[in-house]
């Protein structure tokens, strides 16, 4: 198996064989405590238009998502995990638009194999779904700020994923404690505490605290959405 780590939109664009699509804070974080919480279907959306389009022809769904870190306007959600983990989404669909994470997933798409959307939360059930793939070729991208600038955390999910494919040991709490002093700081800065709140933090950095990974697939319609598989962890 050969496995690459790319980062940021480029990287995306350049995912070959089967690809995960990381974004640990927080756009995949949020999917899967809102999966936890029991939603049915998420669909990643890279265009904001889009969405409000979706929401419009169809009242049922749940806007979710960011711009520049900040809930939009008529959304049901920001980008929260602490905030999704909180709520009543049992059942329900979700439209998500962020502007890393779903982003990579529309960048990927058209040359990927297949796409998992990645965070620590649920590693190593996406590195056991890797495992019983066995594809070629794996490309682990770390998308970074606004899939333009490298992120601490991003890397390390990336560079954790390919440890667990590899069968290698990985310093999870040391990987915390960097996560806290370098990009995980904006989580306790007041500025951030409406739309970014500390628990986030706590949240996204669980790792593997689910055993199922997030692999893409296409509806009726053709249209791309998100669905959890369960994977038993370590098997």
């Amino acid at each position: 198996m050969e496995i690459e780590i790319l980062e940021l939109l480029d990287g995306a664009r350049q995912a070959r064989g089967l690809t995960v699509v990381i974004d640990v804070f927080r756009a995949f974080s949020f999917e899967s405590y809102a999966f936890a919480g029991g939603a049915r279907r998420i669909y990643p959306i890279g265009d904001i238009e889009s969405a409000y389009a979706a929401k419009q022809a169809d009242p049922s769904l749940l806007l979710a998502g960011e711009r520049g870190g900040r809930k939009q306007p008529g959304f049901d959600f920001g980008n929260s995990p602490f905030e999704v983990s909180c709520a009543d989404v049992r059942g329900r669909v979700i439209v998500h638009t962020t502007s890393a994470g779903t982003q990579g997933v529309a960048a990927a798409e058209p040359h990927a194999d297949e796409i998992l959307l990645g965070a620590l939360v649920n590693a190593s059930a996406t590195a056991a779904y890797i495992r019983r793939a066995a594809p070629a070729r794996v490309s682990l991208v770390a998308m970074g700020l606004a899939g333009t600038q490298t992120t601490t955390e991003d890397r390390i999910c990336a560079e954790y994923l390919r440890a667990l494919l590899r069968g290698e040991a990985y310093d999870r709490e040391a990987a915390v404690k960097l996560m806290r002093a370098t990009d995980g700081a904006r989580f306790f800065a007041a500025e951030s505490a409406g739309d970014a709140p500390p628990e986030d933090f706590e949240l996204c950095t669980r790792f593997d605290r689910f055993d199922f990974a997030l692999p893409l697939r296409r509806d009726a319609q053709g249209r791309c959405y998100t669905e959890a598989v369960f994977v038993p962890l370590g098997k």
